[in-house]
């Protein structure tokens, strides 16, 4: 290893939306030429809620795979008010599903299909709790009363607490953590919780949402916070702890879908995530670090195997694009486009 390339174990993204038809086809390559594993969200439309669905989306996801490529996508299942102890076991025993998603619903982008109250999911946490199944939770709630700004933390304590003091050997992943609460609640928290973070919220606080106009591209739930709480993210990801690590919520949406009135939630990074990761750990002089946070952490967390083959990041400075467009009308804004990046990922 010399100064100037870096060879790392091949990481895993444990948070990753592909979506699916075009975009999936579009967005796909991305992930798969860095990341040996992922753990592939379910809110597409409609959702992904039973054993049989997540095993026909992961064979589309095989599918579109270029050739060439080696990536193995881990699937999870969409919790709904409905989800029965039955499909649970179902999933575990498919053995292409880690992990089931709770999503509040309304919470973020196609969650309207969500739990509305967390008691009715209690049967299948029982179950999720008995087989081993992880649950994963958005962790904002949507109650309008609370300032958006504020969900995370008034999850942890309405939410997330309850669960825990309720399922005990539940283990927990509170998804792409965004505040100092979170980090801290995660840290003295047991063995069973963890926490993702992702590239954009470590690299960006919420100035970057309006200075110099608004600007949607950097739009996401959940939202960007405070500078302190986006340094608290760059100590906890650059720490060493082992319960925290990569999970990129890559989530792209057409140019025309997040430049409108939708403005749509969701940032496009499998373009630069690995790249962003390695120059935020760089620029604290943690870089040693940077391995146990996208390879280690999160494979040993899941009770899987490490990889055992790798990539080399280099120093090489590059400009991102300011779009990629692929086939129909998929024309998307990858994160920190015309900026210019640090690191080259080598496969």
């Amino acid at each position: 290893m010399s100064e100037n390339h870096i060879p790392i174990i091949r990481p895993d993204d444990w948070h990753l939306h592909l979506r699916d038809g075009e975009m999936l086809y579009t967005v796909l390559p991305f992930s798969a030429r860095v990341f040996r594993r992922a753990l592939v969200m379910p809110n597409l439309k409609p959702p992904i809620t039973t054993a049989e669905m997540a095993l026909r989306y992961r064979e589309r996801i095989l599918n579109l795979l270029p050739i060439g490529l080696t990536f193995e996508p881990w699937m999870t299942l969409y919790l709904t008010d409905k989800t029965s102890p039955e499909e649970i076991r179902r999933a575990k025993e498919g053995g292409v599903v880690l992990a089931a998603k709770l999503y509040p619903a309304g919470a973020t982008t196609n969650s309207d299909s969500g739990v509305t109250k967390i008691e009715k999911i209690y049967p299948a946490l029982e179950v999720m709790q008995e087989v081993g199944l992880v649950l994963c939770v958005h962790g904002e709630v949507t109650d309008p009363e609370v300032d958006i700004f504020d969900r995370e933390a008034v999850f942890i304590d309405r939410v997330l607490r309850k669960i825990m003091k309720d399922f005990p050997n539940l283990k927990i992943i509170m998804e792409h953590v965004t505040t100092a609460e979170a980090v801290e609640f995660v840290r003295d928290g047991p063995s069973s919780l963890a926490a993702t973070i992702t590239p954009h919220h470590p690299w960006l606080n919420r100035n970057a949402l309006l200075v110099g106009g608004i600007q949607p591209h950097n739009y996401c739930l959940p939202v960007l916070k405070r500078e302190r709480h986006r340094e608290a993210l760059v100590e906890a990801m650059t720490s060493g702890d082992v319960k925290f690590f990569a999970g990129t919520d890559s989530a792209p949406h057409r140019i025309s879908d997040k430049e409108s009135a939708c403005g749509c939630a969701g940032i496009f990074n499998a373009y630069t995530a690995l790249e962003t990761y390695a120059e935020i750990f760089d620029q604290v002089g943690r870089l040693d670090r940077l391995e146990g946070f996208v390879s280690r952490f999160g494979a040993e967390f899941y009770g899987l195997p490490v990889n055992t083959d790798a990539v080399t990041l280099t120093r090489d400075v590059w400009e991102v694009p300011i779009r990629y467009s692929s086939v129909g009308d998929v024309k998307i804004r990858p994160f920190r486009a015309g900026e210019m990046v640090s690191f080259s990922v080598i496969s």
